[in-house]
């Protein structure tokens, strides 16, 4: 077995490695002067099976662009099955035409990958469960709640007044997995979108008057959602609002918007390379999902189940 990382999250591919207690293979991931991307792997993997390591996070186009010059170089170079491994997923949110004459992002960059010549897809929290289908190959989608229940029974311990709130009628069956998890009840804010990044919260269902509330969702970007949410559920009574979201995108002002808020915390994963600006916020806390990603890989390289990490 190999591992292989790019560019775009090198501290979590390090972290991963170590939980496998293996080296990252030997490779170049560079640019040329007009900033066209080259790959040299320094090793032999010949009949080996190569992960590659790759959140095609900001700036996704140049990260996306290395996954699959790494993954059609490792092909190139005789490895016997490749597996592309994306912490986070970009593109996700176009999972679908949003309007007349839109694409289906998430569909195209599923082909590109499987065209460059991947055996096999290992992600993390899928925005939209469905993409899965947009490959054509087998495709993992592991889940966090496991890591985010313990990370919430280690900082809350009195777990009994705790509500787990969906910020959205989409994301009701990732919230429910978290709530069933921690035996607690379950609030779904309805919000109507009035544009890219902007929301109203037009009504909570649930009584969250008196709870302690977490917010569960899969993508944070410009954290609009989120504080409208935090603060609509203020003011329906709960005691405090808290948030818990597996891909820190945190674009443009979103540390700041989170900081002002009337949020207690933000924990998001490592998936997404936390800018200096993240590490800085005292709201803003980070969680590693490598013992995950690194369980998953060291199963798939075994031929042993991988749904067993959902029990």
């Amino acid at each position: 077995m190999k591992l292989l990382a790019g560019n775009s999250n090198r501290t979590l591919a390090q972290s991963i490695a170590d939980y496998l207690d293996m080296p990252l293979t030997r490779a170049q991931v560079r640019r040329f002067a007009d900033n066209e991307v080259f790959v040299t792997i320094d090793e032999n993997v010949r009949g080996e099976d190569v992960f590659v390591i790759q959140s095609t996070s900001y700036p996704a186009n140049d990260n996306l662009m290395e996954l699959l010059i790494c993954v059609d170089a490792l092909k190139r170079a005789s490895g016997r099955r490749i597996t592309a491994v994306l912490p986070y997923f970009g593109y996700a949110r176009q999972d679908r035409k949003t309007g007349g004459r839109t694409p289906i992002s998430a569909k195209l960059v599923a082909n590109l990958i499987t065209r460059a010549g991947a055996d096999r897809v290992l992600t993390m929290d899928l925005h939209a469960g469905q993409i899965q289908g947009f490959f054509d190959i087998p495709t993992d989608n592991l889940l966090p709640a496991r890591r985010m229940a313990d990370d919430i029974r280690e900082h809350y311990r009195k777990t009994d007044d705790i509500m787990i709130v969906s910020p959205d009628v989409g994301g009701v069956v990732r919230a429910r997995a978290l709530a069933s998890r921690l035996g607690a009840d379950l609030a779904i804010v309805d919000k109507r979108r009035s544009g890219p990044g902007q929301s109203e919260v037009m009504n909570i269902i649930g009584d969250v008057s008196g709870r302690r509330c977490i917010l569960y969702d899969d993508i944070v970007d410009s954290a609009g959602t989120l504080c409208n949410a935090a603060k609509a559920l203020m003011e329906h009574g709960a005691t405090e609002v808290s948030a818990y979201v597996t891909h820190g995108v945190l674009s443009g002002g979103a540390v700041e918007r989170v900081t002002a808020s009337v949020l207690r915390e933000l924990v998001v994963t490592d998936s997404i390379e936390a800018t200096e600006v993240v590490t800085r916020s005292d709201k803003v806390r980070v969680v590693t999902c490598a013992p995950l990603i690194g369980e998953a890989i060291r199963r798939i390289a075994n031929e042993e189940s991988v749904s067993k990490l959902f029990d």
